[in-house]
This record gives C-alpha cells, sequence and structure tokens, in this order.
C-alpha cells in the first residue's frame, strides 16, 4: 500500500511538473520581452551576434500609429499579419532615384531569403500617399523609365516592378518621430519585428551579404 501511495505521488508531482513547463515559459518570456522593450536588455547582442544593421534604442511601437493605405482607408499596423517587414521611408510624395534603388535592394534581398521569404515583407512608408495609377506602364521596366522619377511615374513603377509591397502613408510628424534617422541622412531603411516594433536600421552602404547575415540570424533565432 505504501508502495501504491508513493507512486501515485510520483504521478501527480510528474504530470504538474509537465503542465507547469509551457506556463513557466510563457512568464519567461514575457519577463524577458518587458526589458527588451524597456531598452534595459540588448537582446541581439546578448545572444551573440555581431549584427551589421544599427539596433534601434529603445525599439519604437508601431501599434498605435495611424496609417492610410494607397486607397485612403486606415491600416492598423496590429491588424495585419506578423512578420519581419523591411520598411523603406520617403519624405513627400516624389521618389528619386535614390528611393527607387532602395526599394529595388530590399526587393532583392527579400527574393534572397529563399525559403524564408514568407516569414518577411515589404512596406513602404511616406507623409504622401501613392495616389492612382495614371501612366500607362512601359514594356521595358527597366529600359523605359526616366533619370528622375516623378510623382506620376511611381505608382506605376509599384505596380510593375514591386508587387506585394505595402504601401502606407501617416502624418508628417509621426514620419518625423517614428523614423528621424531617415529624414535626417535618408540613406537607410529599417526593420520592423514581427510584434510591430522597429528594431533596427540598415545604411545604403552596408553590402548586400552583410544585411542578410543579419536578417537570417533574426529569423532562426525568432519564432515569428
Amino acid at each position: 500500500m505504501s508502495t501504491s501511495h508513493s507512486t501515485g505521488g510520483n504521478s501527480r508531482m510528474v504530470l504538474l511538473l509537465i503542465a507547469g513547463i509551457p506556463l513557466t515559459m510563457i512568464l519567461a518570456a514575457s519577463w524577458l520581452w518587458y526589458f527588451v522593450v524597456q531598452g534595459n536588455l540588448d537582446l541581439v547582442s546578448a545572444i551573440g551576434t555581431a549584427n551589421r544593421g544599427t539596433l534601434i534604442e529603445p525599439p519604437r511601437p508601431l501599434a498605435d500609429v495611424r496609417f492610410s493605405d494607397d486607397a485612403g482607408a486606415g491600416y492598423a499596423w496590429v491588424d495585419s499579419e506578423p512578420r519581419w517587414t523591411m520598411l523603406v521611408i520617403n519624405q513627400g510624395g516624389y521618389c528619386d532615384r535614390a528611393c527607387e534603388r532602395r526599394l529595388y535592394t530590399t526587393r532583392q534581398i527579400h527574393i534572397a531569403l529563399g525559403k524564408e521569404f514568407n516569414r518577411v515583407r515589404r512596406a513602404y512608408v511616406s507623409d504622401q500617399p501613392i495616389v492612382a495609377n495614371t501612366v500607362a506602364v512601359p514594356d521595358a521596366p527597366l529600359a523605359g523609365w526616366p533619370e528622375q522619377l516623378t510623382a506620376n511615374d511611381f505608382p506605376a513603377l509599384v505596380a510593375q516592378m514591386h508587387n506585394g509591397l505595402l504601401p502606407l502613408s501617416v502624418t508628417p510628424d509621426a514620419l518625423i518621430n517614428l523614423f528621424p534617422e531617415a529624414l535626417a541622412a535618408p540613406n537607410q531603411w529599417y526593420l520592423v519585428d514581427p510584434a510591430g516594433w522597429v528594431m533596427m536600421r540598415f545604411s545604403d552602404d552596408l553590402s548586400y551579404k552583410d544585411v542578410l547575415s543579419d536578417l537570417k540570424f533574426l529569423l532562426k533565432n525568432s519564432g515569428g
């Protein structure tokens, strides 16, 4: 009888331990994320990566930002599918050659992610909306474009060469508050994590391989 009672007690203890593992993991993850958001823990450096991009400390949330899509309708970041997002910033409705090149670079990096392609998306955020496509798309996408894109050329460029790009607009004040580095030196773009936090920026001077290295590391070491 004593042996039976002992066995039953041990079984209940094992069941309680098994049931407690998920709760412990959730609490630990919540604690860790709290300190990352507060800027008290550099998670990427703590894991040990020699990141090439520049970390945003503390990260900036997009959950409460009022976006508009290309049709002028409201867009809430929290309602979108959680994915890593490569985000290109532009001030004003004029996307010059450097802006277009940045869109092209992020597109090629996205393609190069291979099997991880669907865990990442691309977005374009400006303080001016992308207007309806009112110009003809050229037969030769690369050969027919002018040296400097006009506001009317840009919607056609997006439609022809950047399928899947998420075009959004915000107020000028919101753009300045969220992305001050890119407005002060417009030669960089941002990375947003699946939870909607702007957490890293990349300079145009970085090599293609360096950016891929950072992205693949983050994808490998995250569940989102």
